[in-house]
């Protein structure tokens, strides 16, 4: 089974930086990409940030110039550095790895895989 586990997430005063880390684990046999998605309360989830094999980024408006992606393929790792922090992004913040893997009847598909979230808290 592929496992996304987050961390990094927390409280900080608005303004301040946060670095997110999202490790994949599992029979993971070829990554296509890995990102960030956030969720607000009472809001739809909404893309972050994604990074792709060949290193191409994507943010949202919202995170350009504030937000970085990165990743440690030999790792499989995915990170998020948070900078000038707002309220507004004030939310969980999950992980997304699109991925061929194999399950555990050696069935080998590509499907996208979530992590199950970490909070972030920006305080004003």
């Amino acid at each position: 089974q592929v496992q996304l586990v987050e961390s990094g997430g927390g409280l900080v005063q608005a303004g301040g930086s946060l670095r997110l880390s999202c490790v994949a684990s599992g029979r993971i046999l070829t990554i296509n990409g890995m990102g960030w998605y956030r969720q607000a309360p009472g809001k739809q989830r909404e893309l972050v940030a994604t990074i792709t094999t060949d290193d191409t980024t994507n943010y949202s408006d919202s995170a350009k110039g504030r937000f970085t992606i990165s990743r440690d393929n030999a790792k499989k790792t995915v990170y998020l550095q948070m900078n000038s922090l707002k309220p507004e992004d004030t939310g969980v913040y999950y992980c997304n790895l699109d991925a061929v893997a194999a399950d555990e009847t050696n069935t080998i598909s590509r499907q996208l895989y979530w992590g199950q979230g970490t909070q972030v808290t920006v305080s004003s």
